[in-house]
């Protein structure tokens, strides 16, 4: 069955826009912002969704309960600039029928 979710993505320039997303195609929060544009190509997923960079680092601003962060996602986010609390990288967010009204924010270009 195919099930698609409403989040919210406030863009780099304070924009905030409410995409639909896919659950049915095994897609990445980060994905989901290429695919809608909401990011200059070349500054979001530079290292293809590999935890390997921070350029998908995103701020959650809902309550929405987002699966457990992996070590490689930590050790990242450990590194990475503009750091909070409520810190995620968006390529280790899987677009699943759970995230339905997650809002997020993109972290400033590092």
């Amino acid at each position: 069955m195919e099930q698609d979710i409403n989040i919210k993505i406030t863009d780099r320039d304070g924009v905030t826009h409410e995409v639909v997303a896919p659950t049915d195609m095994a897609m990445n929060l980060m994905e989901v912002v290429r695919s809608y544009e909401l990011a200059p190509e070349g500054t979001i997923g530079v290292c293809g969704g590999m935890a390997m960079c921070a350029s998908c680092q995103c701020y959650v601003l809902s309550d929405t309960e987002l699966p457990e962060m992996q070590d490689d996602e930590e050790a990242m986010l450990s590194e990475a600039f503009y750091v909070k609390d409520n810190s995620r990288l968006g390529c280790q967010i899987q677009i699943t029928p759970e995230l339905e009204g997650l809002e997020v924010e993109l972290a400033p270009e590092s």
